[in-house]
């Protein structure tokens, strides 16, 4: 397996995906979204989700394809983003047709940002005006960092970002993951320099220091986010995609496997505080010779592109006024 050509979710061909942002809000709204529906599923492990349309994805649910998947800052506030995407589908005549009404499927996932230094001081919300933007400029190149969804995010030690990672099967299969970095858990051992992560990394894409090469890692668990915010509020939430044709049951499947990316790339995961989630989608243009076989290795590549969106999420960020943590740059002097 080896990175596709951009090491983006958009090396699955028909993807494209936009961001929209506010510095002074510190949040922002990330949108993927495809020419035609999407066959999805996804998995929660979190303890504090907050989502939108997520029931809708179940595999014995009848909604019949995505048009859109938000990912926001803005706690439930930043579920209003889908709200601005849905318009904007809608006035391009997509969404599932009901009669003579069409209705745009649009899931969304949120983390909480609220009190990371921005001015939420809002008297209507911004959020449906970012999804509608982050939509109409979705294309396949899109930046990393603090960008999107992830402007305000955090993890334990450093600033978070939106991170994106891809691989190419042996099969010619193409898989990609698109992570939002939010966790109340840490990304780096400590020190801040090696990311927990480091095992699967590509080609130095999140700065080449390889695994920290103490022993007995794990026990502490110290956060600075949780003093610089004096609460736990906190998710890592994102979406896989391949161009494999699945069904829904076999993309929640990739969804469940894809978790096992978060609990490599953060110490610790899926906590009651998180709001751990994952998408998983496909646009279903490449048959399955083996498909057990095939399954399980979509599934073990989503995982690892997972791990490596987060760690690249970190390793992108870059700093603004009023940051209540540093960047891994800042932190490791590479700026």
């Amino acid at each position: 397996m080896q990175p596709g050509s951009l090491n983006l979710i958009t090396d699955v061909q028909g993807l494209t995906v936009g961001h929209a942002q506010d510095v002074a809000l510190k949040s922002g709204t990330t949108v993927l979204t495809c020419d035609t529906p999407l066959t999805s599923s996804v998995h929660v492990m979190g303890g504090a989700p907050g989502s939108r349309e997520t029931d809708l994805l179940a595999p014995d649910k009848s909604a019949p394809g995505v048009d859109a998947f938000v990912l926001s800052g803005g706690s439930a506030f930043g579920l209003d983003a889908a709200s601005g995407v849905m318009q904007g589908l809608r006035d391009k005549g997509r969404g599932f047709p009901v009669h003579t009404a069409r209705v745009p499927i649009v899931p969304a996932a949120i983390i909480f940002d609220l009190i990371n230094g921005g001015d939420k001081d809002w008297c209507q919300s911004p959020y449906p005006a970012l999804g509608q933007t982050a939509l109409a400029c979705a294309e396949r190149n899109f930046a990393l960092g603090s960008h999107g969804a992830g402007t305000g995010a955090m993890s334990a030690m450093l600033k978070g970002g939106v991170g994106s990672a891809s691989l190419v099967l042996d099969s010619g299969v193409t898989v990609g993951a698109l992570m939002i970095a939010n966790p109340i858990g840490s990304v780096t051992t400590p020190g801040e320099a090696h990311f927990w992560a480091a095992p699967y990394e590509i080609d130095g894409e999140f700065g080449g220091l390889g695994p920290d090469p103490r022993s007995g890692l794990g026990r502490d668990l110290k956060s600075d986010k949780i003093t610089a915010m004096m609460r736990q509020a906190n998710t890592t939430i994102g979406i896989v995609a391949t161009d494999a044709k699945l069904s829904k049951a076999q993309c929640n499947r990739i969804a469940i496997a894809a978790h096992d990316g978060i609990a490599r790339a953060c110490m610790p995961a899926h906590t009651p505080m998180d709001g751990d989630l994952i998408f998983s989608t496909t646009t279903g243009t490449k048959a399955l010779a083996a498909p057990d076989l095939e399954l399980a290795m979509i599934g073990h590549a989503a995982a690892l592109c997972v791990s490596r969106a987060i760690a690249r999420a970190v390793y992108e960020a870059t700093p603004s006024k009023r940051d209540l943590l540093p960047t891994w740059r800042e932190k490791n002097g590479r700026l």
